[in-house]
């Protein structure tokens, strides 16, 4: 048992070191996905505007607004033919067409960005990362597209921008910023300000739009506003791992709880499976819950119960065996002294035929011991075939009318079609248990005996009636015990050794039937075969 749990606590470990290599590799992809993104989502406008202002412009023209896009921007741009490029598929040119950028990711940590110019043309810039020159070059492309308007049609340019970028960009009066002297004069200069969000998570970017001069910005001058433009906060490895072991470690502690627990379990059903071992049959193991271990709590109840229960039947069995034995073997034994004192030949044969019905007596007994040990003892051969029930009644009631010449036995018809009569069955046991059933209401009635056979959709029911005495319902479960005999009507003098009626209950068993007792209306006993139609039910 313990190498057993050695080998989970192992495997726990296993997984701990497993889980932490596989969540730093899982934190390197899911911020290589991130970065991706985030490069596609600051450059998409910025693509999308330099391809706008490239679109359906000559060719001299477009490599001029390109080298000066390229010189603004900080990264190298260029146009490319659609065929040459091998790694933008159909879809991603659906993409391009759309108005989205297609980022393709390169080695050291670089990045193929593609927008859309015109049909056989894109743009394809080479981005390392988000740097202050980019997010420069990009204000100043939006300050120039939005000065080459009259300064009534910026307000629409600006808005049709917006929906290129994926961050805010307005345009607002100088008042409206609420600037410091110093960033006021860099406007004033020309330049672009740059000014840190809450925390140092963001940026805002600010650039005059009537151009850099010396004198004072006017209150109801336009600025350019872009942001703010968020940060990408890559996971830290080492927050990741922390944060996954400290997971694991506490489910791995819970579990070890839990595993615990089991251990302890399985350790009281060891203990009672040494004691059953050693003698003490009453062991028994404490059922907890419904799981896997209470089942098997359960199961092993089951079976040393029904260990304690085929040695009882053993022991009764034996004592029972002897004490049947006893009274034929003495009647031998008598019958040999009467044989070597008989004086005549008629009295010996006489004394001879008395011993041979003692031992068919004995032969009888063996068969129904032998019997009644292979039903109860593990699982017997059964070959379940569809029979047809009134042929096995007709058969035994023609049998037993032979032998009970004295007694009636009468055989009510089912009156059912084929189809219906014919159930699941293995035909030699049930015969044998129809057989029993009527042999002792032959041997307890006073002239009558009643067989029948019903059905329904579910069940199947066999009832045999007598008209003697009867048994009184304190003694319906003990009659079934083996070797069990009643005191009073059913007695001794009636023959019979106490194993029929056990045999009969076994193979009903065997049926995953029942067979019972109850009173008849012939004014004696009913015994009655109960199982299922069909093998399984």
């Amino acid at each position: 048992m313990t190498s057993i749990f050695l080998r989970i606590y192992g495997g726990l470990l296993f997984t701990l070191v497993l889980v932490a290599l596989l969540s730093g590799l899982a934190v390197t992809i899911i911020n290589s996905v991130r970065v991706q993104e985030y490069r596609a989502e600051m450059a998409r406008g910025t693509f999308r505007l330099v391809a706008m202002q490239l679109k359906n412009k000559q060719d001299a023209l477009q490599v001029l607004l390109l080298q000066q896009a390229e010189h603004l921007l900080g990264i190298p741009l260029e146009l490319v033919k659609q065929p040459d490029v091998l790694e933008i598929n159909k879809e991603d040119i659906q993409l391009l067409k759309s108005g989205d950028v297609k980022v393709i990711p390169l080695a050291e940590k670089q990045a193929h960005i593609y927008a859309w110019i015109q049909p056989g043309l894109l743009l394809r810039g080479t981005v390392s990362s988000i740097s202050e020159q980019l997010a420069y070059g990009t204000l100043m492309l939006i300050k120039q597209h939005l000065i080459s308007f009259p300064s009534a049609h910026r307000e629409e340019q600006l808005q049709q921008l917006k929906n290129a970028f994926s961050y805010p960009l307005h345009m607002l009066k100088t008042a409206e910023i609420g600037l410091s002297a110093q960033h006021q004069q860099r406007l004033r200069d020309g330049h672009m300000v740059m000014i840190l969000g809450p925390e140092g998570q963001s940026i805002k970017l600010y650039v005059g739009l009537e151009g850099g001069n010396l004198i004072d910005i006017d209150e109801d001058q336009k600025v350019l506003a872009v942001g703010p433009v968020w940060f990408l906060e890559l996971y830290p490895l080492s927050l990741m791992v922390t944060i996954v072991l400290f997971v694991l470690t506490s489910i791995s502690l819970a579990i070890y709880i839990l595993v615990r627990g089991l251990e302890q379990r399985l350790k009281k059903m060891e203990q009672a499976a040494t004691n059953i071992s050693r003698g003490n049959l009453d062991a028994r193991v404490r059922v907890r819950g419904s799981d896997s271990v209470g089942r098997l709590a359960m199961a092993f109840n089951g079976m040393a119960s029904h260990i304690q229960r085929l040695l009882s039947i053993q022991k009764e069995m034996i004592r029972g065996v002897s004490h049947e034995l006893r009274t034929p073997v003495a009647r031998l034994r008598f019958g040999l002294e009467m044989v070597a004192d008989a004086t005549s030949k008629a009295e010996q044969q006489k004394q001879l035929d008395g011993m041979d019905k003692d031992i068919q007596e004995l032969d009888h007994l063996v068969d129904e011991i032998l019997t009644y040990a292979s039903l109860e003892q593990g699982a017997p051969v059964i070959h379940f075939k569809r029979v047809d029930i009134d042929t096995i009644l007709e058969q035994v009631v023609n049998e037993q009318s032979h032998i009970n010449s004295s007694i009636a036995i009468a055989f009510q018809p089912s009156h059912l079609s084929e189809h219906r009569r014919k159930v699941d069955v293995e035909r030699r046991y049930m015969h044998r248990a129809v057989q029993n059933l009527v042999a002792n209401a032959c041997r307890y009635a006073n002239q009558q005996v009643l067989v029948s056979f019903s059905v329904n959709a579910e069940t199947c029911r066999v009832d045999v009636e007598d008209d003697g005495p009867g048994i009184p319902e304190t003694e319906w479960d003990r009659v079934f015990t083996p070797f069990a005999r009643l005191d009073d009507s059913r007695t001794r003098a009636s023959g019979g050794y106490g194993l029929g009626l056990s045999i009969v209950r076994r193979i009903m068993y065997w049926h995953n039937g029942t067979a019972q007792v109850d009173h008849s209306s012939l004014g004696g006993a009913k015994f009655s075969l109960v199982w299922p139609r069909r093998k399984g039910s």
